[in-house]
């Protein structure tokens, strides 16, 4: 788990920015997640701080980023 804070949904992907200054735009986010966090509409989530999980599939050469749990700090 690592900590980053959610900047937006826009055009298909979450941003996130991690605390080491990385900022990671995220493809896709498990359903449950959704289920819990509206990122797309709800613009309290935006700068909020989370501990967060995520996996990393397709090739080296077209990555795609999948958030897996997000808790709130």
């Amino acid at each position: 788990m690592r900590t980053a804070a959610f900047k937006h949904y826009k055009n298909g992907y979450y941003t996130f920015w991690f605390e080491n200054g990385e900022e990671l735009a995220f493809e896709e986010v498990h359903p449950r997640v959704l289920k819990q966090y509206d990122l797309k509409n709800d613009k309290s989530l935006i700068d909020k701080d989370f501990r967060i999980t995520f996996v990393e599939d397709g090739n080296d050469d077209d990555p795609i980023y999948r958030v897996q749990s997000l808790k709130p700090i």
